[in-house]
């Protein structure tokens, strides 16, 4: 009896997908006509390329300077914060329990004591609004980079009982004010006195200025030592504790986590919310940019149609012989609809690629034009900034990639669509 073996058959790829490849790579042999639709359809492709490689890049910049402002404005916040209400007290012992049982969550990586109020900043007849936040300097370190950015004195000098305050720089300036000058501060608490509640002032000797970079804290905020704040404030002991935990980004969700744990005379706040309307600001604006780039993608799915009609039009006879020779509507379908996705395809790698590079590389081109024309875009007096920021996120990348996709095959329905209605005997009597 005869063995019998397999037989290795050569793999063909669908006669669909080589029909619709060989109309998007028409090359120098083919008709004239061909070469225009080929042109046409590379034209396309660089249309989705352009759209896909701006919209990455606008993205990355965006996402760049959110995460510029979000880390200064982080030098200066904590990640949580843990404060009582303003229908409890909370005794000194009980803060130093809680900030034992703080330490112990494995996130957590530091907690400090604070103090804060608002007061009005006199010297002269110079009169500012500024946020005083009293602090325990060394494990202040534990919760924000305050300390590295100091221009001017040292936190150090923050000593209980000597009233020194540290300010922000623009502050600073505008009260004009430098190392060693004083300040007074009027406390929103008064004093009751014979001929009525009087305001409590008390002056303080500048040992410190700070710059974090973000113009409200620099502008507002003020340090001084907590005992001293508690003095002004006439409060018993810390008003608060703030947290440093190991994932910025999960501080919502594990300030939900110790809200359920802590007591109920207790709130707390992550540095999210402490923001709100800035980020959510910021997010809309992103999604409108977004949208507005992507009609650049749009207008090349646009050529792109046009192109697969120019096609269907021009290729009524090849069609119709398809037909003739038993291809269904659906297989005719598919050799458009091909065609188009391929060039889609083909113009978002090239577009993904662009963009990718022109993100990683945009704070050094923006510097060379700077640098050949002789201009400054980002000057720092206004944005405290010196470099053109981008942060590229993965997840933008493929959302983009997937938006020009579908946009492509969407492009093809129509097309296709009108060339599976072709009727053989129509298109071959023209012929």
């Amino acid at each position: 009896m005869a063995n019998s073996y397999p037989v290795n058959r050569p793999y063909f790829p669908p006669v669909e997908f080589s029909i619709g490849w060989r109309y998007v790579r028409a090359g120098r042999r083919t008709q004239r006509g061909n070469r225009f639709i080929s042109f046409i359809s590379w034209l396309s492709a660089m249309g989705i390329a352009l759209g896909v490689a701006a919209l990455i890049v606008v993205l990355s910049v965006m996402n760049g300077f959110q995460k510029e402002v979000r880390d200064r404005m982080l030098s200066v916040l904590a990640h949580i914060e843990v404060f009582e209400t303003s229908t409890a007290a909370v005794a000194l012992d009980q803060w130093a329990q809680l900030t034992d049982q703080l330490r112990s969550y494995p996130q957590v990586l530091g907690v400090a004591p604070f103090v804060s109020g608002q007061v009005m900043m006199t010297r002269g007849e110079v009169v500012r609004g500024a946020l005083v936040r009293g602090i325990d300097p060394r494990a202040e370190a534990a919760v924000s980079q305050i300390a590295q950015q100091v221009r001017e004195g040292s936190l150090a000098d923050l000593r209980a009982g000597e009233y020194g305050i540290a300010l922000g720089r623009e502050l600073a300036r505008a009260m004009g004010v430098d190392l060693g000058d004083r300040v007074t501060l009027i406390a929103p608490q008064g004093t009751m006195t014979p001929v009525g509640m009087m305001p409590r002032l008390k002056p303080f000797r500048v040992v410190a200025i700070f710059d974090s970079g973000h113009y409200e804290y620099d502008s507002t905020l003020a340090l001084t030592a907590m005992d001293d704040a508690a003095k002004l404030f006439r409060a018993e002991g810390p008003m608060g504790l703030r947290l440093r935990v190991d994932d910025m980004q999960a501080a919502p969700r594990i300030a939900r986590k110790l809200a359920a744990q802590l007591p109920a005379t207790l709130a707390v706040r992550d540095w999210s919310s402490e923001n709100r309307s800035w980020f959510a600001a910021v997010q809309v604006e992103k999604r409108m940019m977004f949208i507005i780039l992507a009609l650049i993608i749009a207008v090349a799915a646009f050529n792109l149609v046009s192109m697969l009609v120019m096609t269907v039009t021009d290729k009524q006879a090849d069609i119709a012989i398809l037909r003739t020779l038993g291809s269904s509507p659906g297989a005719i379908q598919r050799i458009f609809i091909l065609q188009g996705t391929v060039i889609g395809l083909l113009g978002t790698l090239l577009g993904v690629v662009l963009g990718v590079a022109l993100a990683w590389s945009v704070g050094d081109l923006v510097a060379g034009i700077e640098r050949l024309l002789g201009v400054e875009f980002l000057p720092p007096g206004i944005y405290f900034i010196t470099r053109l920021p981008s942060d590229l996120r993965w997840d933008d990348v493929f959302r983009i990639g997937g938006v020009a996709v579908l946009l492509s095959v969407v492009a093809t329905i129509y097309p296709s669509y009108r060339a599976a209605r072709t009727r053989p005997v129509e298109a071959l009597r023209h012929e």
